[in-house]
């Protein structure tokens, strides 16, 4: 527990706590930004997703089992472990000298992540009371859209004056500032009680998830659905999930503890927050691509592009906190959904010829749709469980938003991977190029340097891809916006 709450120093907390939160956030939309640069210096267009999955596996993997370790060694502790390890990575991260390096060190980075934002999101409801929550949640939200609208903007600076290998790098400084605070101004007094932690539960979770991942991304591309390795594979994921439900089940202290989603709106919000974090890294992760790659525009034109999906977050969430005390949670979700589909509609009509203004204005309406929805999520969840649930509660609407940006992650990357590849092979090109080739795109130089028929080939694969990427965001939305309609009317139904 947090000890004299009134003495610490709690702006100084706060601020150490968002900067931490911050260095986890700008991952998603700064990579993302530079990740057509880093595939033309490094190559291997096919792991594409990888560089996002790999992190977001990690992240999702732990999140859960690092909440439980707060609770046992404390807060800080296991922060400063997190960023830690996150600095770690990202220092691997800039040396990367290829593809497999690169998404080596993206797990590393990924599980410091995991430990970051549910810790520090967890020192804010320690040290601050219900009323003053509230307020504070407007400062949580502020982080998120700083962390988007820089992301896109430093990825892009970094990469036309210096390197891809500084949006790493620069995690650094800001890592050890975000330390250093927690250490010198967060006191705590830790009762020490034996608790039991769910590792079971979490080596069969990661078990699942990676082979779920790499079915996903590998099947059909670089392993053949019929090979015995992918039939293995889809025993790991299916045995892997059906063990976890039964171990969960038995656990004393579960990792996953089911008895909070008999509340039908932790259940119903969970699953929709599942499906907007494969939205998310839908958006985040091949925008860019289509941008630079089709479009033809810089690195920085296509950080602009997210930009303002970033503007439209935290000003939706600002918005969504007060339509909660007029409208309630339910109308406020209803609202975000139909922003989402709005959004995913103009993903689903974008053409080159469109440029990356339509490109823009569909990621601000998907910024709005994600604004609104998640703060409604929030409020409602940990209002409708007593004070013992709220940490289990809020740390499982965030396992899945994780979980759904990885599986989402893998299963656009999949699907994108198999069509490039398919219209490669119906214009009778494959013995030209592979869906590596599409590597060439995304740097202007080698872009120049192909035939007019194998750029014309692959640029309209990779725009078939994204279609096929796109059509799949509006499919989610629509999902999504049907499961708003069956939240109860009432938080504590």
């Amino acid at each position: 527990m947090i000890h004299n709450t009134k003495e610490l120093k709690r702006p100084l907390i706060l601020a150490s706590v968002m900067l931490g939160m911050f260095l986890a956030a700008i991952e998603g939309t700064i990579v993302a930004t530079a990740i057509p640069s880093i595939v033309a210096d490094l190559g291997g267009f096919s792991l594409y997703s990888w560089v996002f999955s790999a992190y977001l596996l990690t992240n999702a993997a732990t999140v859960l089992i690092f909440g439980k370790l707060s609770d046992i060694f404390g807060r800080k502790p296991i922060f400063v472990v997190g960023v830690s390890i996150f600095i770690i990575g990202s220092i691997c991260c800039g040396l990367s000298t290829s593809m497999l390096m690169l998404i080596i060190s993206r797990f590393v980075q990924g599980l410091g992540a995991g430990a970051v934002m549910p810790i520090a999101t967890t020192i804010v409801g320690d040290i601050y009371d219900k009323k003053e929550r509230a307020k504070i949640q407007g400062y949580l939200a502020s982080v998120w859209g700083i962390s988007a609208v820089s992301g896109p903007l430093l990825g892009g600076m970094f990469i036309d004056l210096l390197s891809w290998r500084y949006i790493f790098w620069m995690n650094i400084p800001l890592g050890l500032l975000a330390m250093l605070g927690i250490i010198l101004f967060l006191h705590e007094d830790i009762e020490k009680k034996k608790r039991s932690i769910d590792y079971g539960g979490s080596i069969l979770i990661l078990i699942t998830v990676c082979s779920f991942m790499f079915i996903l991304v590998e099947g059909g591309i670089g392993i053949p659905w019929s090979s015995p390795l992918m039939i293995f594979l889809l025993f790991l994921a299916i045995g892997g999930f059906i063990f976890f439900i039964f171990h969960e089940k038995r656990s004393k202290a579960p990792m996953m503890p089911f008895d909070i989603w008999k509340y039908k709106l932790i259940s119903v919000a969970n699953i929709i927050t599942l499906l907007t974090g494969m939205i998310l890294i839908g958006v985040s992760s091949y925008l860019p691509a289509f941008v630079q790659g089709v479009m033809g525009q810089s690195a920085t034109v296509a950080g602009f592009t997210l930009t303002t999906m970033s503007i439209g977050w935290p000003i939706s969430s600002v918005i969504a906190g007060r339509l909660l005390l007029v409208i309630g949670y339910r109308s406020t979700s209803l609202i975000g959904g139909i922003a989402l589909i709005i959004g995913a509609t103009f993903f689903f009509m974008l053409s080159p010829e469109m440029g990356p203004i339509w490109a823009g204005i569909g990621s601000f309406f998907i910024g709005i749709g994600m604004g609104m929805t998640s703060t409604s999520f929030i409020v409602a969840i940990q209002s409708t469980v007593s004070w013992e649930k709220r940490g289990i509660a809020t740390a499982a609407n965030m396992f899945m938003r994780s979980l759904g940006s990885a599986v989402g992650a893998a299963l656009l990357g999949g699907i994108l991977n198999n069509r490039i590849k398919a219209y490669i092979t119906t214009n009778e090109i494959e013995d030209k190029v592979s869906v590596d080739a599409a590597n060439q795109l995304l740097a202007p130089n080698q872009q120049n340097a192909l035939s007019e028929q194998v750029k014309s080939v692959l640029q309209d694969g990779l725009t078939s891809g994204l279609h096929y990427v796109y059509t799949g965001l509006l499919i989610l939305s629509v999902i999504a916006f049907v499961l708003i309609t069956f939240l109860p009317k009432k938080e504590n139904d």
